[in-house]
């Protein structure tokens, strides 16, 4: 709560693409949580462009129900997760919105861990989960530490989790350098969380459960991962070259 007796407002953000088995339940999960906020001012925003199936149908049929006024879709963003994540972020930045949660739409996250990240917001600008133990496969832990070694390797920082997607932000925090990113970039969370760590922002990351997908299938594949680090790394360089321009200028 702000000082003066005001709730602070909370956007909850998720990207989606062909989640019709699990969206339903998890926006029935993950809404009651806007009761911790100012739910006047506060949203659930999930961005679904470029799904085939009846997900985009289910949000619709959800949002006239009446009993989610406080669910929006954003559909005017580009189809892969990264750019609906940055145009998510920017949606709530541009509401003044005094508080971001990203997660995704696939049921992988416990809403129930969620009470203690928004019990500790007043002491950090971010809380971000950290996923010492992952139910969704030994590879896509393996690529995790491979982009953590990566971030150490270019940008000299420490990083536990850079791309969980369980984070609790400022939305003043996350302004500061979303214009770091082109609209189409593919991996905003990643940067943003070595930004934060590069910067030394008032950061911490919390141990978070992340189950193994129940229901739907995962868009992304390990040929997949694999091409996109090969190009992740061309960014990391660009990063790197932008950073210590800004370095120089002080």
């Amino acid at each position: 709560m702000k000082s003066g007796g005001k709730m602070d407002s909370l956007y909850i953000v998720m990207p989606a693409y062909n989640e019709e088995e699990n969206i339903e339940n998890v926006v029935k999960q993950w809404y009651p949580k806007l009761l911790l906020a100012d739910k006047a001012r506060s949203k659930m925003v999930i961005a679904d462009n470029g799904s085939t199936d009846r997900t985009h149908e289910i949000l619709l049929s959800m949002i006239k129900s009446g009993g989610y006024s406080n669910l929006e879709i954003l559909e005017n963003t580009g189809k892969q997760h990264g750019p609906k994540v940055i145009a998510l972020y920017k949606e709530a930045i541009n509401s003044g919105t005094d508080y971001i949660f990203q997660t995704d739409s696939d049921g992988q996250t416990s809403p129930e861990e969620f009470d203690d990240f928004w019990a500790r917001r007043n002491e950090y600008e971010a809380i971000i989960g950290k996923r010492l133990v992952r139910e969704d496969g030994r590879s896509r832990a393996f690529v995790e530490n491979v982009v953590c070694l990566l971030l150490r390797f270019y940008f000299h920082v420490s990083i536990p989790d850079a791309n969980a997607p369980f984070r609790l932000m400022k939305s003043s925090l996350i302004k500061r350098y979303i214009s770091c990113f082109d609209d189409d970039y593919g991996l905003p969370n990643i940067m943003l969380t070595t930004y934060f760590s590069k910067y030394k922002e008032n950061v911490v990351f919390r141990e978070i459960s992340f189950k193994a997908r129940q229901l739907g299938t995962n868009s992304i594949n390990i040929p997949k991962i694999v091409k996109i680090g090969i190009e992740a790394c061309g960014d990391f360089h660009r990063f790197k070259k932008e950073m210590e321009k800004m370095d120089a200028k002080g």
